[in-house]
């Protein structure tokens, strides 16, 4: 049960969150399953879960649209092991959610480069895009297989190769054609980035996006980052004075 505190952080950051778009480095839970004498694959399966009050609790406090980092380009470096039990909690993870997540009016995405996942888990990542691609009360975008260098990098060869069929002006190439070209095209620039676990990295996550981003690195692991957490983290950003590179007159 929660206490009166916590009560209070959370409607008071229901009424005050200017944070649009959150995305989130979901960190810490090989660590939490350790802590609790278990394998790491325990503390995936804590996290996945999770996940689920984040995004229920995104409305209530405001937050349009949610990103979370669930599998990087550098995590194949894992073992065997891990990376297949990751793979096969995605599947199950989609397979499991999918309904709940349209019944909540929840429209989800997912950003990285697919092609190295196996063709089970693209299908399942496309059913849920396709079903989910009319909701509208919260916009999740799942990052998987992604690393934010090896996007900026895929995107400079699109760019390339439509200068060199003529379909793009070279002289014509800005941030804006570039920011066209990412995985996330179509999302606002994140306005907050947290980092569970208590490391102060980015990790290669949505580093062109994030350039004004404020950034919040807590040393909560990620399977107990409840939504009281994230309702102190929400207000704690609205304490901030972001000028983007202006001054406050």
């Amino acid at each position: 049960m929660q206490n009166a505190d916590t009560d209070d952080v959370a409607d008071q950051a229901c009424e005050v969150s200017g944070a649009n778009h959150v995305a989130i480095i979901m960190d810490g839970n090989g660590r939490w399953a350790t802590q609790r004498g278990k394998p790491r694959l325990f503390g995936h399966r804590a996290g996945a879960k999770r996940v689920r009050e984040i995004v229920e609790s995104c409305p209530d406090f405001g937050v349009k649209y949610l990103t979370i980092f669930a599998f990087s380009t550098e995590n194949w470096k894992r073992t065997q092991a891990e990376v297949a039990g990751l793979m096969m909690l995605f599947r199950r993870y989609i397979t499991r959610e999918t309904q709940a997540l349209h019944e909540k009016n929840v429209r989800v995405r997912f950003i990285g480069d697919r092609v190295k996942l196996d063709k089970k888990l693209q299908s399942l990542m496309d059913h849920l895009e396709d079903l989910t691609k009319d909701n509208t009360a919260v916009n999740l975008t799942i990052a998987i297989n992604y690393g934010g260098r090896d996007e900026v990098a895929r995107a400079i060869r699109d760019i390339a190769r439509d200068v060199k069929t003529g379909n793009l002006d070279a002289e014509k190439v800005n941030e804006e054609t570039l920011s066209s070209y990412l995985d996330t095209t179509v999302l606002p620039d994140p306005d907050l980035v947290i980092r569970t676990s208590g490391e102060a990295r980015i990790s290669n996550f949505l580093l062109w996006q994030s350039a004004y981003a404020e950034y919040e690195f807590i040393d909560t692991l990620w399977p107990d980052f409840t939504r009281d957490v994230f309702a102190e983290v929400l207000q704690r950003f609205d304490g901030r004075d972001r000028r983007f590179g202006a001054v406050k007159t």
